[in-house]
């Protein structure tokens, strides 16, 4: 029978960077995600994994910038509130379909393992770490401005990682 594991907000958190002006990096995160696992066993081989991760919660520590991310010309928040992904195997890497902006497609992701261990009210937790990459065009997120010296204000590729900790329910 399949154990499940909860996501620990408090522990967690799920980053991205994305080329600005071609000359600098812009992060953000997302403040409002749930993830779960369902695993045979604690080596997490062939586990199932969901997340949900809420549009609205995007911040890039600009509140210009994040609502222009939530509307139309990008995420369309309120037409589509939620990025989800789903895999049925998990080990140095998951692949597994990412859902944003109502137009799903296969990705897979690098993950580590970090362990398991009993924090100290007994609570069984593990922990891993991911990351990968993503062309956000491939989602429908194609607003970009070309810049007078050439490029573009916006690159194609979007790094995406994260530190997850899960509880196991019992």
């Amino acid at each position: 029978m399949a154990t499940k594991w909860n996501l620990d907000p408090a522990h967690s958190e799920i980053t991205f960077k994305v080329k600005h002006m071609m000359i600098s990096n812009i992060k953000g995160n997302f403040t409002n995600f749930n993830a779960e696992i369902e695993a045979e066993d604690d080596t997490f081989a062939n586990a199932k994994t969901t997340a949900t991760i809420n549009v609205d919660s995007i911040s890039t520590h600009n509140t210009d910038r994040d609502n222009h991310l939530k509307s139309a010309e990008f995420f369309n928040a309120e037409a589509n509130p939620t990025i989800t992904f789903e895999s049925n195997a998990l080990n140095n890497s998951v692949t597994g379909n990412l859902t944003v902006n109502g137009i799903t497609k296969p990705i897979t992701l690098d993950v580590d393992f970090g362990g398991i261990n009993v924090d100290p009210w007994g609570n069984t937790k593990a922990g891993f770490s991911f990351e990968g990459k993503i062309n956000r065009k491939d989602f429908g997120l194609n607003w970009n401005a070309a810049l007078e010296a050439g490029g573009v204000m916006v690159s194609d590729e979007v790094k995406i990682a994260g530190e997850l900790q899960f509880v196991k329910q019992a």
